[in-house]
């Protein structure tokens, strides 16, 4: 079965950056959303992507960002994926789709299976789904990145018809059992490898990554 990606989101510093690439992070998310504790600013989060070897892929991820501001954050950052975690219609994910060589990733957030299949209105338009735990009842809450776990038995046995990632309360003690029990092709983790909010544990992040590699995905 295909290695499974690895993205390690929510970085601001060279040396969590650093750790992530040495550790064997496919991917590397940069969140340019200022509610969030992890925001970083267009300028800085450009100087990061520069520390990324070629084998390690660039996500700039946005919430409801308007067309201008989205514009001159990919042109100065320069990632290779736009993760949207907002209300961004199938519309705009199509027009990023159709005018740039970008992957266009949306997240979404995982209430119940009927979930599932209203995310397949995004065929064609996102590359991948990232499915991340519902966040709509707790108070004060992030669209994402709020350490809360998804029910991994509502994506048992179902047939994605895009290709998927897992986000939602993963940490390097049960990474592994997501991969073999969802069979996920992309895991995503950001506030399980934080010592308090927005600032990263280098060692977790080591562990994830190394948990996330010896996993083996359930055959379904």
């Amino acid at each position: 079965m295909p290695e499974t990606l690895i993205k390690i989101c929510g970085l601001t510093t060279p040396e969590t950056v650093d750790a992530a690439v040495e550790a064997g992070a496919t991917h590397v998310g940069f969140v340019h959303f200022p509610d969030s504790p992890r925001h970083i600013g267009i300028s800085d989060a450009a100087k990061l992507r520069q520390r990324l070897p070629k084998s390690v892929r660039a996500v700039l991820l946005t919430v409801n960002l308007d067309p201008k501001a989205t514009a001159l954050a990919l042109q100065a950052i320069e990632p290779e994926v736009l993760q949207l975690h907002g209300n961004e219609t199938v519309e705009w994910l199509q027009l990023l789709r159709d005018n740039s060589t970008l992957e266009i990733w949306k997240a979404v957030g995982l209430k119940d299976r009927g979930t599932l299949e209203r995310s397949e209105r995004f065929k064609g338009a996102a590359h991948r789904i990232i499915y991340d735990a519902a966040a709509q009842a707790v108070p004060g809450a992030l669209p994402g990145g709020n350490g809360l776990t998804l029910d991994w038995r509502l994506l048992l046995n179902y047939r994605h018809q895009v290709d998927w990632g897992l986000a939602g309360g993963l940490t390097p003690e049960n990474v592994a059992d997501a991969i073999r029990f969802t069979g996920a092709p992309l895991v995503d983790a950001s506030s399980g490898l934080e010592s308090a909010p927005g600032v990263k544990d280098v060692g977790k992040i080591k562990a994830f990554c190394a948990a996330a590699r010896d996993a083996q995905p359930a055959r379904v």
